[in-house]
């Protein structure tokens, strides 16, 4: 676990979008390649004009968190605000709207420790709930892996998508000590 000593989490800006952007372009890669297209599609989000606006918006919202191993990011959180197709929490909250690492690096912990960097994040806010959203279908292999990290799945929900199949999703909530 040589990589997880070295793994460094720094507060992103708006000079990371790009990185934002390849850490996705490789998970949709990797997905597609394993059949996976339900979760992101079979396109790069560099070459979506609403995937690479909103990583523009995640870069300059104040909420972005990379994990880096030297000066090249594995892995990206963004924290804030629940998006407007999930249930709303009844209580305060931090939300993780995105979460992604970088494929080549599976099994280092880093998904996992961006997740606790959250925690820490909404504790020292004092929070103590964090929500996430993500993929139900498939295999339902994304929610397990949530689960793993100490989340318990509470509202499905649907978001339908005009000319494609709806999206599967599952809100997750950790409570938080």
């Amino acid at each position: 676990m040589t990589e997880q000593r070295s793994l460094a989490l720094r507060p992103g800006g708006p000079a990371d979008a790009p990185a934002v952007l390849r850490l996705l372009d490789d998970a949709t890669a990797w997905l597609v390649a394993r059949g996976r297209t339900g979760q992101w599609g079979t396109e790069p989000a560099s070459t979506d004009p609403r995937r690479i606006a909103q990583a523009d918006a995640w870069a300059a919202g104040g909420g972005l968190w990379l994990a880096t191993l030297g000066d090249r990011p594995v892995g990206a959180l963004v924290v804030g605000a629940a998006t407007d197709y999930v249930p709303p929490a009844t209580e305060p909250e931090l939300y993780v709207n995105l979460l992604v690492t970088d494929r080549a690096h599976s099994g280092s912990g880093i998904g996992g420790r961006l997740l606790a960097h959250a925690a820490e994040l909404a504790r020292g806010h004092g929070l103590s709930l964090l929500r996430v959203d993500c993929y139900a279908g498939g295999d339902g292999a994304l929610v397990r892996w949530y689960e793993r990290q100490g989340f318990t799945p509470t509202e499905p929900f649907t978001v339908e998508r005009p000319g494609r199949d709806p999206w599967p999703g599952q809100v997750l909530a950790r409570r938080l000590p």
